[in-house]
């Protein structure tokens, strides 16, 4: 099976294709340029350089959210058009659970994932690796970083545990000196599609699939926007 993926759920813009398990064309930009003008470039250039259309994809994959909601707007919106087009299914991907897959080289560790979410928040979710797949153990969230670190100290004081995620450089001052959280090698990071379209194997091996009216943001929190509204309105 052919997939394509896309992961625009913050600043990097990515899209991946993978045949049968194996990645075939990556592409991923974290520059500070809006992702309507990078990710039909990144998509077209790298369907060009694997000589594929969107004919030959069996499938499409994006990441949902949580995070900015303009980029996952945007990545929506292409996957949408995609699979309208092609009549093909999608899977909506978790952000958090696709940072996670990009530690599955960390048997037997606690994945903690992490997305800026601002106001000394994050956007979180955590996973247990096993035998090279991420586990979840808790849906997915937005928590103050005080709250997550005095959560992990208390449930798993002993494990293991890698951050992950754009969130990382926010949330890791609140862990101080303590040896058992590490944050992952930058390289390992960040969102990325690659990840996105390795995790929507399974999606589609289970037929959880959708629609292209079907997909839906994954919203944790209302937009910045609603939310002034809100405070202005009471």
């Amino acid at each position: 099976m052919t997939v394509l993926a896309l992961e625009c759920s913050a600043t990097p813009a990515s899209a991946a294709i993978i045949k049968d398990g194996k990645l075939i064309a990556s592409s991923f930009a974290n520059i500070k340029i809006t992702h309507s003008e990078t990710l039909i470039p990144i998509i077209t250039d790298m369907l060009k350089n694997s000589r594929l259309n969107l004919d030959d994809i069996d499938g499409f994959a994006v990441s949902v959210g949580p995070g900015s909601f303009t980029g996952v707007r945007i990545g929506i919106s292409a996957i949408k058009g995609f699979t309208v087009s092609t009549g093909k299914k999608c899977a909506a991907v978790s952000t958090l659970e696709a940072i996670a897959y990009g530690g599955v080289a960390y048997e037997n560790a606690i994945i903690c994932a992490v997305m800026d979410a601002r106001c000394n928040q994050v956007y979180n979710a955590l996973f247990k690796i096993k035998n090279g797949k991420p586990e979840r153990l808790c849906e997915d969230r937005a928590v103050y970083s005080a709250d997550l670190i005095g959560e992990l100290l208390k449930e798993y004081p002993d494990e293991k545990i890698v951050v992950m995620g754009d969130g990382t450089d926010v949330f890791m001052p609140f862990a101080k000196e303590n040896k058992n959280i590490t944050p992952a090698p930058e390289i390992y990071r960040f969102q990325n599609a690659a990840s996105v379209a390795f995790v929507s194997e399974e999606y589609f091996k289970k037929g959880n699939t959708l629609s292209a009216t079907e997909i839906m943001p994954l919203y944790l929190r209302l937009p910045q926007a609603e939310r002034e509204l809100n405070k202005r309105s009471r």
